[in-house]
């Protein structure tokens, strides 16, 4: 986060949900609006903390983005439209991962999932704002067909998915994933940005592009 004055710019809150240990985001600012970026929280324990943190600080969802359509990053999006009365966001490209969800998740043992559907497809091109922040859009398809990110250049956030982790990458063996496309993904849409952006991945811990471009075996350039 950084500070403007006895201000918050930008503040990541972040959850770890559901058995895949997926990373839920909570981005917000002074005038306590939000963005609620792919949900995972799938049981009673998991949506309880979401909401107590929410009330406690006293925030305002505006919006529900997935920056994919994978089970682990929307099980929550049916609660959190309910909950927080806020439309959900989704790649113009992903949105037939996100409807395969209710066909499979009962074989992963997720007999109650509830599907959602995105109010608005977004494009590479849309900005996202909220309070006095906002995000810029990246495509960076290889985990999945229409994956996206979210960045903002001055708050140094990459809210990245499950694209680029530390010391690794998302898988490419799932439907629609290709490992050649995900590394030209990395290389160049991630890697332009700039090197102290922090990456907010959709598993494990935040990173940095510049560490990653010099230590990851996957994608380290030079």
């Amino acid at each position: 986060m950084k500070f403007d004055g006895d201000e918050i710019a930008m503040e990541v809150k972040t959850f770890t949900f559901n058995p895949f240990m997926e990373n839920t985001y909570l981005v917000f600012d002074h005038t306590a609006e939000a963005v609620l970026i792919d949900p995972g929280c799938h049981d009673k324990r998991e949506q309880e903390e979401l909401t107590s943190f929410v009330e406690e600080k006293g925030l305002k969802i505006k919006l529900i983005l997935n920056t994919h359509g994978h089970i682990d990053h929307v099980l929550g999006n049916a609660f959190a439209k309910d909950k927080f009365n806020a439309p959900l966001w989704i790649g113009d490209k992903d949105e037939e991962t996100l409807r395969a969800v209710e066909v499979y998740a009962s074989n992963y043992g997720f007999q109650n999932y509830q599907p959602a559907s995105p109010d608005r497809l977004l494009t590479d091109k849309d900005v996202i704002e909220f309070g006095n922040s906002s995000f810029k859009i990246v495509f960076v398809p290889g985990h999945a067909p229409g994956h996206i990110a979210f960045y903002n250049e001055a708050e140094n956030v990459l809210i990245g998915g499950d694209v680029l982790f530390e010391n690794s990458i998302g898988r490419t063996d799932l439907p629609g994933g290709d490992y050649d496309t995900l590394i030209d993904s990395i290389k160049t849409k991630f890697f332009k940005l700039k090197d102290d952006m922090v990456v907010y991945p959709g598993h494990g811990g935040t990173t940095t592009i510049g560490i990653e471009k010099v230590s990851n075996p996957f994608c380290r350039i030079g």
